[in-house]
């Protein structure tokens, strides 16, 4: 084979991988708009679709167990649903009622905590002046009254908001009957539909495509198994030490600070505002010892989810900046309500992993290397063949004997 023909077949066998980068942007980014159209369209029918296809995520593992243990896979379903179910029923009767209770006091409560504490702060005032002198005294209390103010706003908006979107958009009967149907159906249905989707995979880049689902498969897995196992923990670990601590409502206060630790900063931040502002009206002036406790359970809690929990149960699988995360949230909570609350983190988890392979792709492309297409291939100008060279000096030997 002369060197023209060797650079033809370089470049014949170059021009598919040329374009398959193009190809392969095209088809992720068209995904990724389909995606976000759909959402869109049918955003007010979503939720009980949400909810069924992550708990039919969350409890894949659980069915395949059972599977391996001799049991069929629409019985697995069954059994591993119908745990689920009674929990989250014993939940409801154990801790719903006294969680609403609670949290119905709080709102109530609340205006009246902010009102003492800015009663204390008077009355501290002229400490803070001989400290401070009169000028950053004043600013310091203005500041100080101007932030509570803007919290307990966040916090009423937001239980609002989630009250109003309770009523109206989950639809209470939609998210108790229709979810565990479609978590049933998609428990069932899940290796078939995982093995058509594969099949229906380019089989020349299959193995790539399979490399890019792996990762978002590990990206998933630590928005939904590892945060959601790090917002149990912190739920029970706020709940539990700050009712201990003798913290009025700090049953609700820790669920609060639990369940939105999702967020950055905003779930740790709110429920350390509430507690601080509760614990300073409830124990102020002659016990202070228990202003220290609460300030001691935060920062036990930040430690463990900084260092323990969300490196153990998320480690390096979300690999999301903070920035971007709560971009993400407030950008899908705005367009989508509740549904995008929920696909938020996923979504944002999927658009990363897709972003650093493209970057990645980018990177081993002639145009960040500086170099021709061409060039950049010279492996495949070299035809090897020693299986065909071997035989034939066998077939020399046998003939002269």
């Amino acid at each position: 084979m002369s060197s023209a023909d060797n650079r033809s077949t370089s470049v014949t066998q170059e021009s598919p991988h040329t374009l398959s980068l193009r190809h392969q942007v095209l088809i992720w980014g068209g995904l990724f708009l389909l995606t976000i159209l759909f959402l869109w369209i049918f955003r007010p029918i979503l939720l009980p679709f949400v909810v069924g296809l992550t708990l039919a995520y969350l409890l894949n593992p659980v069915v395949n167990w059972l599977q391996r243990l001799g049991i069929s896979r629409s019985w697995g379903a069954m059994l591993a649903l119908t745990g689920v179910i009674v929990l989250l029923v014993g939940l409801l009767l154990a801790v719903v009622p006294l969680v609403a209770t609670q949290i119905g006091g709080l709102v109530v409560r609340l205006p009246g905590y902010v009102g003492d504490l800015q009663g204390l702060l008077r009355q501290w005032a002229p400490q803070f002046t001989e400290w401070l002198g009169p000028e950053r005294t004043a600013q310091l209390q203005g500041s100080l009254t101007d932030l509570i103010g803007r919290a307990v706003e966040f916090v009423g908006l937001a239980t609002t908001t989630l009250a109003q979107s309770s009523l109206t958009v989950l639809g209470t009967i939609a998210v108790l009957f229709i979810t565990p149907v479609v978590a049933f159906y998609l428990l069932v249905d899940w290796e078939g539909m995982m093995l058509k989707a594969d099949d229906l995979l380019p089989r020349r880049y299959q193995g790539e495509i399979r490399g890019i689902l792996n990762d978002i498969d590990r990206a998933m897995a630590g928005v939904i198994r590892g945060q959601g196992g790090v917002i149990l923990v912190l739920c029970v670990y706020y709940c539990t030490a700050l009712t201990l601590a003798g913290l009025n409502y700090g049953l609700a206060i820790g669920l609060i600070g639990g369940l939105l630790s999702f967020v950055p900063y905003v779930g740790f931040l709110t429920s350390f505002t509430l507690s601080l502002t509760i614990a300073l009206v409830q124990f102020l002036p002659d016990q202070w010892i228990f202003v220290g406790i609460i300030l001691a359970i935060y920062g036990v809690g930040q430690f463990l989810e900084a260092n323990i929990l969300y490196p153990k149960l998320v480690g390096q699988s979300i690999n999301i900046n903070a920035v971007w995360l709560m971009f993400a949230l407030f950008a899908f909570a705005l367009l989508f309500g509740v549904v995008g609350l929920l696909l938020a983190v996923p979504l944002a988890a999927i658009t990363g992993v897709l972003t650093r392979y493209a970057i990645a792709k980018y990177q081993q492309s002639s145009l960040y290397l500086g170099t021709e297409p061409v060039a950049a291939t010279p492996a495949p100008v070299v035809v090897e063949k020693p299986a065909a060279a071997k035989p034939a000096r066998r077939t020399r030997a046998t003939t002269e004997k």
